[in-house]
């Protein structure tokens, strides 16, 4: 059975980008608009990683890390941040991600490298 991954983004056209990219190496991905959708996703099926954006309507990245990382079942996710611009930096939130990409870089590489830095692999193999 191969690791899930959900990502969570208020874009379709990231979430699009992400979830193709993902999927390509090994992975069963769910997406989810907002956190408040991620934490019900989550409630039903752990994932191995979580991507997610920081700005989003309902619930935040910001306060889904929060959220995420208060629950012992939850609190090890790996979490890899897509930050809006590159000055987009929130030291508390640092602390609690495993890897930030802005969002302006080339996405598909900087989540190689995220997958190779929280998993040990750009692939679910």
């Amino acid at each position: 059975m191969p690791p899930a991954a959900l990502v969570v983004d208020d874009s379709m056209l990231i979430r699009h980008i992400v979830c193709r990219f993902l999927e390509a190496r090994g992975f069963a991905v769910e997406s989810a608009i907002n956190g408040a959708e991620a934490l019900e996703k989550v409630a039903a099926s752990l994932p191995a990683v979580i991507i997610t954006d920081l700005e989003m309507p309902r619930m935040s990245g910001l306060e889904l890390v929060a959220a995420l990382k208060s629950r012992p079942e939850t609190a090890a996710i790996p979490v890899v941040v897509l930050a809006g611009r590159r000055g987009d930096s929130n030291p508390a939130l640092d602390t609690r991600v495993s890897f930030v990409i802005p969002k302006e870089t080339n996405i598909e590489q900087q989540l190689e490298k995220a997958l190779a830095a929280v998993l040990g692999t750009g692939s679910a193999s």
